[in-house]
């Protein structure tokens, strides 16, 4: 009996629910173990980074803002995005089971869009903060407050998790008769529904929405955004508070085109030229490991309130030490 038989279950004579897919991306990459290595690394230094920033925020007074509630809350959305992906990634690839159970298959798939997706939109309200604090900023504290962030990264959460939840749920009605093998490097939405034997045009449907509201709107409202702040900046006569406004936009604009660039270019590389399928596979996981990996250092490199505020840490720290040790 061949893998495939093994995988099946058979309930009727119409519907096939496999009990495991065989997840076959990586295949027949030179020298792929360096990188499995690789990501081994990327992983560890995103929790690291995140870990971090996330303390810093978390122990610092001075940065319980509205504004490092979202930059919290993205370092939180990274982190838990690469733990998702990452360590089964490895296990599966590095350790040799490539068999995953159905229903382990759609929750891989489902954690790992839908904490891509609360990353998405947190990048959106960073965008929102940094519209305010430009265009209104004298109504700044009024508008963007703490509750209304909750509240706001609280919809993302809830959002995120209703539309991913019926992304993936929709697979359950698909019957799998053919091929159990997925080409990608995990549970991957289009490989697992390419695979069904009955019609699948509500899931393409919902695939294509679920990739309009994740990444196109994102994308369209923080171009908006940058829009109206630019046409704002440029009614300002000073060039030096031109330049302090821009420079508060930095990291933010370094985290979008980091995040959205990569996606849009496998997206649109895939529809206008053929790409060989282990060059598709690579270039995804690096575009869903990379933004978690980058996104703390940009902030603790790029940004001078934390940059002050790592400093004094370290600073009360030693003076901590200090007085332990005379004492």
């Amino acid at each position: 009996m061949g893998p495939e038989d093994k995988a099946a279950t058979i309930f009727n004579a119409t519907f096939v629910r496999p009990a495991q897919f065989y997840i076959s991306g990586f295949s027949n990459i030179p020298h792929v173990k360096y990188y499995y290595v690789f990501l081994c690394f990327v992983y560890i230094m995103t929790v690291l980074g995140n870990g971090f920033l996330l303390s810093v925020i978390y122990l610092v007074k001075t940065l319980h803002t509205p504004k490092y509630m979202i930059v919290f809350n993205l370092a939180l959305t990274d982190l838990c995005g690469s733990t998702a992906l990452i360590p089964k990634l490895l296990d599966t690839f590095l350790f040799g089971r490539r068999y995953i159970v159905y229903e382990a298959c759609l929750s891989y798939m489902f954690f790992v869009f839908f904490f891509g997706s609360v990353q998405s939109w947190t990048l959106v309200t960073l965008s929102y903060d940094r519209f305010i604090a430009i265009c209104f900023p004298l109504r700044y504290h009024s508008i963007v407050t703490k509750p209304a962030i909750a509240a706001i990264l609280l919809f993302a959460w809830v959002f995120a998790f209703s539309l991913i939840a019926c992304l993936v749920g929709l697979i359950d009605r698909l019957s799998f008769c053919r091929s159990l093998f997925v080409n990608s490097f995990f549970c991957d939405h289009g490989p697992v529904s390419h695979l069904a034997c009955n019609d699948i045009s509500l899931n393409s449907t919902m695939a294509y929405v679920a990739f309009i509201i994740v990444i196109c709107i994102p994308l369209i409202l923080i171009t908006l955004t940058y829009v109206c702040i630019s046409i704002a900046l440029s009614r300002t006569v000073s060039g030096e508070e031109r330049l302090k406004a821009l420079k508060t936009c930095t990291s933010h604009l370094i985290l979008v085109a980091v995040f959205f660039l990569p996606i849009l270019g496998t997206n649109i590389a895939s529809l206008t030229s053929y790409i060989h399928l282990n060059a598709r596979i690579v270039n995804s996981t690096l575009t869903h490991t990379i933004p978690g990996l980058l996104n703390p250092i940009v902030y603790s490199l790029k940004t001078e309130e934390v940059l002050n505020s790592i400093r004094k840490l370290f600073k009360r720290n030693g003076i901590s030490r200090t007085k332990l040790s005379k004492s």
